[in-house]
């Protein structure tokens, strides 16, 4: 196995410490898996998984979110009868996949329809973690460098 060095990125990037772990935690995992899935990019804040949950129930599936980690699983309450198949191709198992979540990426919703399970997420960044712009003032108080009409009352303050 591959061993991955991220400690050239960490000379710039500060407060990126779970990044090696989570990174070698997405190698490590196997690829596809059941159920199958898609992740979607819906905008810049919005983001949409799909599951194919074919032959699940809505009382069947359990979504949890935790810290950040989104956990999805399927649990099969009632086996269909054994009959005399040819070939048997329609999984039925249970299930549980997890997804890693940045950081303030909240769930807001989860659908299942048609056999397709939705989950829609946003992420929602708090007013005080917004970029701001920082004024600089020069030696003189009444005097400003660069000049931030959001930020007026802090150097009135100062």
């Amino acid at each position: 196995m591959t061993t991955l060095d991220f400690s050239p990125l960490f000379r710039s990037m500060i407060g990126f410490d779970r990044l090696a772990s989570t990174m070698e935690t997405a190698y490590r995992a196997e690829p596809g898996g059941y159920p199958p899935y898609n992740v979607e990019v819906q905008d810049e804040n919005r983001y949409c998984i799909t599951l194919a949950v074919a032959g699940f129930s809505e009382q069947e599936l359990e979504l949890e979110a935790k810290e950040n980690l989104l956990t999805v699983a399927g649990q099969r309450q009632a086996t269909e009868a054994e009959g005399n198949f040819l070939y048997r191709g329609i999984a039925n198992r249970s299930f549980e996949r997890k997804f890693q979540l940045a950081d303030y990426v909240k769930v807001i919703d989860a659908r299942l329809e048609n056999g397709l399970l939705h989950i829609n997420l946003v992420r929602e960044v708090p007013e005080a973690m917004k970029p701001r712009r920082i004024e600089v003032r020069g030696a003189d108080a009444d005097r400003a460098i660069a000049h931030s009409t959001t930020e007026t009352a802090f150097a009135k303050a100062a």
